[in-house]
């Protein structure tokens, strides 16, 4: 107890704790029983469904229909209030005598048919897409007017060359001489870096159409000079003849001929 009046703030713990303590009790122990002595209860044998019948407050509610007929109050899910989609069902189909079998091509009819007008309307959808898309990736109005000119051979003179704007390139036209159609035409192949002979190179002997971009580098040409009396590119020195063949220089090619046809005293070129 001297521990107890030193440590002040614990002694209402000790106090309390002491007639727990002392109070007597003794600790109980086990004893073991004869099984011969053992009573044990049967189980009931009603059901769980029976115990749960018999536990509901409905029990004894009595629900009288007919000739005084009693008949017992039923509550299961089949009492739940189904809504109504016959407004949403066609006519043929809302008579439960009628086997729905006997309709089904009827069905798949009008299944087909909206299919096949869905599939019609996508084709032409896009089609239309795709004429848009390939139309706005074709020439434009005024390079269209250019894809074509028309010269009046009547005025170029013999002998002189006249540069024409064609598809945004200068385009030549020379009117050669005689002496000058002679000339080519005795060039040999052999000696060409292009072998072409003049015949490919000018449909009318007395004009020659090239475009007038030399095929080096894509310089302008010049008419009229250079080491062979055609055109000459100053850039880098390539010799063309009165022909349009590369005949000395850099250049690898000849002048490109483009297309183009004679009317009359009209060529078209295009």
């Amino acid at each position: 107890m001297t521990s107890v009046v030193r440590a002040g703030h614990l002694a209402p713990y000790f106090k309390a704790s002491s007639p727990v303590v002392s109070n007597g009790l003794k600790i109980a122990a086990a004893v073991p029983t004869p099984t011969d002595k053992l009573v044990v209860k049967p189980l009931p044998k009603t059901s769980t469904v029976q115990t749960l019948h018999g536990a509901l407050p409905i029990q004894g509610l009595k629900v009288k229909a007919g000739a005084k007929v009693p008949v017992q109050v039923r509550f299961a899910h089949t009492d739940i209030a189904v809504p109504d989609f016959s407004a949403y069902r066609r006519k043929e189909n809302q008579d439960p005598r009628v086997k729905a079998e006997e309709h089904v091509d009827g069905r798949h009819s009008f299944t087909y048919l909206i299919a096949g007008a869905g599939s019609v309307a996508s084709a032409y959808a896009a089609k239309s897409v795709v004429t848009q898309f390939v139309s706005s990736m074709a020439a434009a109005a005024d390079v269209l007017a250019l894809a074509k000119i028309e010269v009046n051979l009547a005025e170029i003179p013999e002998g002189k060359s006249v540069t024409f704007k064609w598809r945004g390139k200068p385009l030549f036209i020379r009117h050669r001489t005689p002496e000058e159609i002679a000339t080519e035409k005795a060039v040999p192949l052999e000696s060409l870096r292009d072998p072409q002979t003049d015949e490919q190179r000018a449909q009318d002997p007395k004009f020659l159409v090239v475009i007038g971009v030399c095929t080096h580098l894509g310089c302008v040409p010049v008419a009229n000079a250079g080491d062979f009396g055609g055109y000459y590119c100053p850039c880098h020195g390539s010799h063309y003849d009165a022909s349009g063949r590369i005949r000395k220089g850099p250049a690898p090619l000849n002048l490109e001929v483009p297309p183009h046809t004679y009317t009359d005293n009209l060529l078209i070129v295009g």
